[in-house]
C-alpha cells in the first residue's frame, strides 16, 4: 500500500503486447496521496472541502430496496475523519501507546528502539479478529492482530526531514525496526464500549528483528543462507507487513509486501541473483538501514532480501512460539492472505501482488483442515500447489500450477528445484504466461456464495497496446475491481469464471470510462480500490489508498453485488488528510467494525514539524499517530444496518 516505484522490474511477459496512447485531461494530479497533497500542504493550515452527510441530495431509496441503510457520507477532505450518521467511530489503538504493564509513556521527541519495542507499531494496516472467551463478567472479549507496514521517517521523527538522508542515524533505524511487523493485543467491550487490556498475558509485538523460523521448500536452501544463518532456516524480523489474514484454526498471517525499499548496496551485475532482485525492485532504497546495520547492505549480506516477501504465520495463542515464514506460498509483493475452506476440506488462500503488472495468486492445501485440532492443522501451510492466473477474454480464468518440472519451469529456465520456484514466484508466473494486472491488492472470498473479490488499485504505466479483457483501460488511474465465480463454491478448481463488478472513477466524466450502477450517487464513487472485507451479511466493503486524487480522502464504502443494485457504491466513512484506509475488519456478529487509518499528515515536503494533520491528537506538539478505531452502530446493531 505503500507508494511504489516499479520503473525497474516490470515483467517480462509474453501477454504485454506495446502501445503508447494514454488518458490524458482526466485529472491533473498525480494519483499518489504524495502528489495531490503536495499542492494541499505548504502551509499547516489547510483550507480543503469538509466531509458532512448531505441528506436528501441523492435519493438512494430509488429502485430496488438496498442491501445498506445508513445515511450516506458527502464526498470531501479536511483534517479529521467522518463517519456516517448514526454511528459512532472512536480510537482504540494509536502509534506509541502502552500494550504491557512496563510499557513507557509515549515521547515523540525522545523515541528509542526499547520503548518502541514496547508500545503499538507504527503505520497499522491489516486488522485480524481472534475470538476469546467471555471474561468472568460476561463481556465479549477478542485478540486484535494488527500489521504496521513501513514508516514515514520524516514524518515519524523530529529534525530528521531538513537533512535527510544523513539526519537518519543509527537509533533511529533501529526504532524504525521496532516500530514494524505487528501487535497482537486483547480488547474488550465493557461498558464504554471496546478497549484494549494493557498487560494482557497474549498481548505481543513482532518486530522486524523478531527471530522467526524458516519452513516449506526454500527452507535451507543455499540462496537463504547468510553468515549470521549458514542454515538458511532462521530470519530475524518481518517487515513490511500489508494486509494478512485470520486462517479456520485462527493462527495469524502476516503478508510481507514491498520489501525491496528496505535494502542498500549493489551487487555485481554478474551475480547470480542479479536478475531476482531486479525483478523484485531491490535495493529500493527507501530506509536508510543498509548504512548502519550490515544485513540490510546488499554489498555485505547478498542473499537476505531473498529471506523477505513470505506469508508469515503466527500462533496468537502462544506468545512464546516463534513465527513461521510459510515458503510454499511463495515470494513476491504479497498485499494479503485471505482463507478460505473448500468443500473438500483443503484450505485455499488468495494472495495478490501489489505492483504494477504483477499477478493475482491462490494456494490450496495438500491437507485438509480439521475442526478443532490446531495440532493437526499447525503445518497445513507447508505442503501444497502454489497457483498463478490467467485471466481470458472469454471470462474464463485459468490456474497456472507453479510446480517444478512442470511445463517451463525446468532447469533449463533456471528453475532446479521447487526452492527456486518459490523464490523467484514471479518470474515463474512470467514464463507460465500469467496475466499481468492493474496492481492486485487485497482478494477476498465469500465461503458463502463462491466468489472472490479482487481489489486492482491502478495502473497509469498501463499504454494503450497493453490493455486485455480484464484490465481494459490504458492509464488506469483509478482501479477496478474484478469478481471470480469458483465453480460450484469449490475453491480449488484450477479453473474459474471472472467479472468486472466495477471500473472505478469519477461516472460524469465519459473519460474515465467508469462503469457504476446509474443508482450510485455523487458521493457513492470511489478510487483506487485497495482493501476489501466482507461482513456477516455477506456483504462487500471496500477501502481505498488514492481516491485524494479525486479531491476528495480515503475511506471506506459498500459495494452493492447482487440484483439490479449490482455495483453500486455508498460512502460509509472517510479518513484525515493525507491517509489511507486500511482493515477494515468486523466482529463475527457484525456489531463492530475495525479500521487502520495509516500515515495521517502525509504529502508532499511534510514533515514531523509540518504535517497535513495532527490527526488525532491535534497537539501543536504532536506529530500525526496511525490509529486503529472501532465503529459501531449507535444504539447497537449491525454495522450498515
Amino acid at each position: 500500500m505503500a507508494v511504489i516505484d516499479d520503473s525497474e522490474n516490470t515483467p517480462v511477459n509474453p501477454r504485454i503486447a506495446a502501445g503508447a496512447e494514454t488518458i490524458s485531461g482526466i485529472i491533473e494530479r498525480r494519483l499518489s496521496r504524495r502528489g495531490f497533497l503536495g499542492g494541499l500542504t505548504a502551509v499547516s493550515g489547510l483550507a480543503l472541502t469538509a466531509c458532512a452527510a448531505r441528506p436528501g441530495e441523492a435519493d438512494l431509496s430509488a429502485g430496488p430496496a438496498p442491501a445498506f441503510s445508513f445515511p450516506e457520507l458527502a464526498r470531501g477532505l479536511d483534517q479529521t475523519h467522518h463517519v456516517a450518521e448514526g454511528y459512532t467511530a472512536r480510537l482504540l489503538l494509536r502509534w506509541g501507546d502502552a500494550l504491557f504493564a512496563d510499557s513507557p509513556a509515549f515521547d515523540p521527541l525522545n523515541q528509542s528502539a526499547a520503548a518502541q519495542r514496547r508500545q503499538f507499531g507504527y503505520n497499522n494496516d491489516f486488522v485480524g479478529f481472534v475470538p476469546l472467551a467471555p471474561d468472568s463478567g460476561g463481556a465479549a472479549r477478542g485478540l486484535l492482530c494488527i500489521n504496521h507496514e513501513y514508516t514515514n521517517t520524516e514524518l515519524m521523527f523530529p529534525n530528521v526531514a531538513a537533512g535527510y538522508p544523513g539526519s537518519v542515524t543509527k537509533e533511529i533505524c533501529l526504532t524504525e525496526i521496532a516500530a514494524h511487523g505487528g501487535t497482537l493485543v486483547e480488547i474488550r467491550n465493557g461498558p464504554d464500549g471496546w478497549a484494549p487490556v494493557v498487560g494482557a498475558p497474549l498481548n505481543r509485538r513482532i518486530t522486524a528483528e523478531t527471530p522467526i523460523r524458516i519452513t516449506g521448500p526454500a527452507a535451507g536452501h543455499d540462496r537463504l543462507k547468510t553468515a549470521d544463518d549458514p542454515e538458511g532456516t532462521t530470519v530475524l524480523g518481518t517487515m513490511n507487513n500489508c494486509a494478512g489474514g485470520i486462517t479456520p484454526w485462527g493462527t495469524y498471517l502476516m503478508a510481507e509486501e514491498n520489501i525491496n525499499g528496505n535494502f542498500l548496496g549493489d551487487l555485481p551485475a554478474d551475480h547470480p541473483e542479479a536478475a531476482n532482485y531486479k525483478r523484485m525492485g531491490i535495493p529500493g532504497a527507501s530506509f536508510q538501514w543498509g548504512r548502519h546495520i550490515d544485513r540490510f547492505n546488499l554489498a555485505k549480506a547478498p542473499n537476505e532480501p531473498n529471506r523477505f516477501g513470505w506469508i508469515v504465520e503466527v500462533d496468537p495463542l502462544d506468545p512464546l512460539s516463534l513465527p513461521r515464514k510459510r515458503t510454499a506460498l511463495g515470494r513476491f509483493k504479497h498485499e494479503g492472505a485471505e482463507t478460505v475452506v473448500a468443500p473438500d476440506g483443503r484450505v485455499v488462500i488468495y494472495s495478490g501482488d501489489d505492483q504494477r503488472f504483477d499477478y493475482v495468486y491462490k494456494f490450496v492445501t495438500a491437507g485438509r483442515y480439521v475442526p478443532g485440532d490446531r495440532a493437526a492443522n499447525a503445518d497445513l501451510l507447508d505442503t501444497g500447489t502454489l497457483y498463478v492466473a490467467r485471466f481470458d477474454a472469454d471470462g474464463a480464468v485459468a490456474w497456472l500450477p507453479l510446480v517444478h518440472g512442470a511445463g517451463p519451469l525446468t532447469a533449463e529456465n533456471g528453475f532446479h528445484s521447487q526452492a527456486d520456484v518459490v523464490i523467484e514466484a514471479r518470474r515463474a508466473g512470467d514464463v507460465l504466461g500469467a496475466t499481468p494486472m492493474d496492481r492486485p491488492e487485497d482478494i477476498e472470498p465469500d465461503p458463502a456464495s463462491g466468489r472472490v473479490w479482487v481489489m486492482l488499485t491502478n495502473n497509469d504505466k498501463r499504454k494503450a497496446g497493453e490493455t486485455d479483457a480484464a484490465n481494459p483501460r490504458a492509464s488506469n488511474r483509478f482501479g477496478h475491481i474484478i469478481e471470480i465465480t469458483e465453480p460450484g463454491g469449490d475453491f480449488t478448481s484450477e479453473t474459474s469464471r471472472w467479472d468486472i463488478l466495477v471500473r472505478c472513477g469519477d461516472p460524469a466524466i465519459a473519460e474515465v470510462g467508469a462503469t457504476w450502477n446509474p443508482l450510485t450517487s455523487q458521493d457513492g464513487w470511489l478510487a483506487s480500490p485497495d482493501n476489501c472485507a466482507v461482513d456477516a451479511q455477506g456483504r462487500l466493503w471496500v477501502s481505498t489508498d488514492g481516491n485524494d486524487a479525486t479531491g476528495a480522502a480515503d475511506g471506506l464504502w459498500a459495494i452493492e453485488t447482487e440484483g439490479a443494485r449490482r455495483g453500486t457504491g455508498r460512502h460509509f466513512f472517510s479518513c484525515p488528510a493525507g491517509a489511507e484506509l486500511c482493515g477494515p475488519r468486523f466482529t463475527p456478529s457484525g456489531d463492530a467494525l475495525f479500521v487502520a487509518v495509516q500515515h495521517p499528515g502525509d504529502g508532499e515536503n511534510t514533515s514531523f514539524e509540518n504535517p497535513a494533520t495532527r490527526w488525532p491528537d491535534f497537539e501543536p506538539a504532536s506529530p500525526p499517530r496511525p490509529s486503529v478505531m472501532v465503529i459501531t452502530r449507535n444504539g447497537g446493531g449491525p454495522v450498515g444496518g
